[in-house]
């Protein structure tokens, strides 16, 4: 395990100037099983397909070469140890789809269905930082209401596949309260900024 200090972090939208450190993040296998952080994205059909010969890599690419926003990357000594979807809820199709996290409000919101933290900087606060950091980022830009829906965990160790949509008590540390239960363990939480 890498020792940091999570004042030594930064933390930057993904662009087409740092891509190339989200590739090196997320590895060849895409983070996990070829997702790169599009299975909110896409319908299960385009997902699944783009699991293969870089489908859902190329699609992500595309994503941020057209300006769209994506997510932020926290870096420390100018490696990217962590990632955070971070973009307008319509932008994650599957939500729109969702029995259990449909929209409370008309609000526009801002949301983070999934984390990605390297191995080697797991259980060290970088979640908290990050999210942290989002929260900077969306003050900067003007955005109101970041939404999010991690878990909570039914057992005392969840496996860290199991953690990519973040842990709740990573939101409550930093800041977000719960704004719907419609599920016990995967409750909606808002940061107004």
């Amino acid at each position: 395990m890498n020792e940091i200090f999570i004042t030594d972090l930064k933390f930057e939208p993904l662009n087409s100037n740092n891509w190339v450190l989200f590739e090196q993040l997320f590895g060849p296998r895409g983070a996990c099983g070829n997702c790169w952080c599009m299975f909110y994205r896409l319908s299960p059909g385009d997902f699944k397909e783009g699991k293969f010969e870089d489908g859902n890599k190329r699609a992500m690419k595309e994503v941020v070469d057209e300006g769209n926003p994506a997510g932020i990357l926290a870096l420390c000594e100018g490696q990217a140890i962590a990632w955070c979807a971070f973009a307008p809820r319509e932008d994650f199709i599957k939500l729109g789809r969702s029995r259990v996290h449909k929209p409370i409000d008309n609000n526009q919101v801002w949301s983070i269905p999934c984390m990605f933290i390297h191995k080697d900087f797991r259980n060290n606060g970088v979640s908290v930082a990050l999210l942290e950091g989002v929260i900077s980022y969306a003050r900067e830009e003007g955005i109101k209401i970041i939404e999010a829906y991690p878990t909570i965990p039914t057992t005392k160790r969840l496996p860290d596949s199991f953690a990519w949509i973040g842990l709740y008590k990573s939101f409550e540390r930093a800041g977000f309260k719960v704004v719907d239960r419609k599920s016990k363990n995967r409750p909606m939480v808002r940061y107004y900024t």
